[in-house]
This record gives structure tokens, C-alpha cells and sequence, in this order.
């Protein structure tokens, strides 16, 4: 009797063991002929976890929903594809934002999916829809803004970006900061510099400035966080005056990891009354059409009569000299403690500097 249970525990963990087999082997094998290749990158359990959602959800993916013709969805930069498919679901367009999901990753795509508005013609399946979510809209515009860009810059850049915006109104929309609500105060002289913040923005064609100022704007509040303005009050700032000195740092320099020891310096000048003699402010003051950026300067050009000049006059400048990038803008509130007053170019050509706490030593980096 012993043996025979024996036998029979033996048989029936044999046949656990082959279904268990059959099935690690079926599941991916049917996903595969329904679905198509799954994407290399997955792991053998992610592919048998992902083929079982996929066959258990097939109905749903590949049934078209009459509801989506004529339709209209927008997806935002920067959403991932879990909230997109939250969205979709949200307004009705798939049954299941979990199965989509799953083809999506199953495929590989969950990172292909496009910014812009999307508009349905006629009735889709999710899986078609897909394809649909993958290619950019050609209604769409696309405005790229550069990290250290001024705002005539930013103005001159619309032409190409496919927006139908004339650069005229784009600078007048943003030569008065007080027409809108900003995440801290200004002074009443202001421009929305500093807050055009750099990115990209994906707009229909017809956009109006409010909408791409709106866009920005939302950002600003993103960025400018009440955490960050708490920082940089703890760095003896204001929200503006950091921003200010974002605006700086973000010209210096586009090694992000030196940012923050640039936006060092800086603060250590502040606090002595030395001025700052930054370039970028000089620059700024001389810009023109064409070359808003002239270099290299030259001993007169350091002489420019500018309250933007900060060889002349000690402390910040005015107002913002670019619209900073976000590592600019982080740099001022995270600046080290250091005993540093002075940095210039590394002679390697590497766009890094030196490092000097005296004078002296700012002198013996120089290049030979």
C-alpha cells in the first residue's frame, strides 16, 4: 500500500509538473500568434505574465469601439504611458486600461507613444489604436525652447516651429509680467524672462499665445515649487532673485554638475558686496539681432554703461538675462557650502573651470 502511494505521488507531481510545463510553453506561444513578437527586452516570467493578461483580455483589445470615431484625445509631454491609459479609459475610448497597458509593454511601446492631439475618424480597436498613439500628429506643432534662450530667441523660433504665431505678438504677449499670475511675486517692471521655461511644447497649429503661455506658465509652477522657493529663501533669496541668478548660471555654464558649485560662487560674492562680473550679464546688455550672445568681449565692451553690467554695478542684475533649464534653476537652491569666489574656463576645452578661493590662485589658473 505504501508503494502504491508512493506511485501514485510520483504520477500526479509528473503530471503538475508537465501541465505546468505545457502551460509556461502554451501561453507565450498563443500571445505570440495572436499578438505578434513580444518585445526582446522582456524577461521570461515578464513575457508568460504579460502573454496571460493579453490572452485573458483578448475580447477587449481587439474589439472596435464604435465610440471613438470623431473623438478627440490630447496627450501631454512628459505623460507616461500609465497615465495615458488612465486617460483613455477615463474618456471612454478603451475598456481596460490594465490589458492596453499590457500590449503596450508586451510589445515594447509603452515609451513610443507621442505627444499632441489626437483625433479618431472612425471606430478603433485599443491595439490599433496604438499605432494611431505612435505617430505624431501632423496637425501638431512643436516648439523647442533651449535652456539659456532670451525671450526674442524664443520669439524667432516660432516661424519653424510650425505654430501660427507672429514673433511681434509672442514679445508683446511677454513684455509685461503682471498680465498674469505667477508662482511668486515680480517687481511691476518685469518680463515673463525667467519663466518662458525651456522644453518641449507640443500645441495644435492654431494655438493662440495665451495657450503656449499657458503652457509654459504651467511648468514655471511645476518647477518653481513652494519647496524650492523655500530653499532658496533659506540661500537669503528671493523666489526672483533666484531666478535671477538661475538666469546667470545657466549661461556660465552647460556642465550640469558644475552648477551648482557656479551658483556657489555667486552667493559667496553676494554676500561680501563683491560684484559678480559675470559675462552672461554683459552679453546681455549688448545683444542684438543676430548675435544675442556676442563673444568674446572685449575690455571696452565691460565698460558698457548698463544696469545689466555687473563688472560696473555690484549685485544682480535687473531681472532675468535667459530663461534657465531646470538644473540651472535647482543649481541655485542646492548651491554648496564652499569658500570658492572665483572660477574661469579650463584651458582643455572641455567647457569645464577652475576653481579659485583667492585671487592669486584665480591668476595662476589662467592659461598659459
Amino acid at each position: 500500500m505504501k508503494q502504491r502511494g508512493c506511485g501514485c505521488a510520483f504520477f500526479l507531481a509528473l503530471s503538475l509538473a508537465l501541465i505546468v510545463g505545457l502551460a509556461a510553453w502554451l501561453v507565450p506561444a498563443r500571445a505570440q500568434a495572436a499578438f505578434g513578437e513580444p518585445s526582446p527586452n522582456l524577461s521570461a516570467w515578464e513575457r508568460w505574465r504579460l502573454s496571460f493578461t493579453l490572452l485573458t483580455s483578448a475580447r477587449e483589445l481587439t474589439t472596435p469601439n464604435p465610440t471613438t470615431a470623431g473623438k478627440t484625445f490630447v496627450i501631454s509631454p512628459g505623460e507616461n504611458a500609465a497615465v495615458i491609459a488612465q486617460h483613455l479609459q477615463a474618456a471612454g475610448i478603451i475598456p481596460d486600461a490594465e490589458a492596453w497597458l499590457a500590449y503596450l509593454r508586451y510589445k515594447g511601446w509603452d515609451t513610443a507613444l507621442q505627444a499632441g492631439r489626437f483625433r479618431f475618424d472612425a471606430p478603433l480597436t485599443p491595439m490599433t489604436l496604438v499605432q494611431v498613439l505612435k505617430k505624431r500628429p501632423e496637425t501638431d506643432a512643436v516648439l523647442v525652447v533651449l535652456p539659456g534662450w532670451r525671450r526674442e530667441e524664443i520669439a524667432a523660433a516660432l516661424p519653424s516651429s510650425g505654430l501660427r504665431l507672429s514673433p511681434e505678438d509672442f514679445l508683446a504677449a511677454t513684455a509685461i509680467a503682471e498680465q498674469v499670475t505667477l508662482p511668486f511675486a515680480v517687481p511691476p517692471t518685469a518680463t515673463l524672462e525667467g519663466f518662458l521655461l525651456p522644453g518641449k511644447y507640443v500645441l495644435p497649429r492654431d494655438a493662440g499665445t495665451p495657450i503656449l503661455l499657458d503652457a509654459m506658465l504651467t511648468r514655471a509652477y511645476q518647477w518653481f515649487s513652494p519647496q524650492w522657493q523655500q530653499e532658496v529663501r533659506n540661500q537669503g533669496l528671493t523666489p526672483y532673485q533666484a531666478l535671477i541668478l538661475a538666469s546667470i548660471v545657466q549661461r556660465e555654464t552647460k556642465v550640469a554638475d558644475e552648477m551648482p558649485l557656479i551658483a556657489a560662487v555667486y552667493l559667496n560674492r553676494l554676500r561680501r558686496g563683491m560684484p559678480l562680473e559675470a559675462d552672461p550679464t554683459v552679453q546681455y546688455a549688448l545683444g542684438k539681432p543676430g548675435r544675442w550672445w556676442p563673444s568674446p568681449l572685449s575690455a571696452e565692451d565691460l565698460k558698457v554703461d548698463s544696469p545689466y553690467n555687473t563688472y560696473l554695478h555690484p549685485g544682480l542684475p535687473p531681472s532675468p538675462i535667459a530663461n534657465p533649464g531646470l538644473e540651472a534653476i535647482q543649481a541655485v537652491a542646492t548651491a554648496p557650502q564652499t569658500d570658492y569666489l572665483f572660477f574661469r574656463a579650463k584651458c582643455d576645452g572641455s567647457g569645464r573651470h577652475e576653481f579659485a578661493r583667492t585671487f592669486q590662485q584665480h591668476l595662476q589658473n589662467a592659461c598659459p
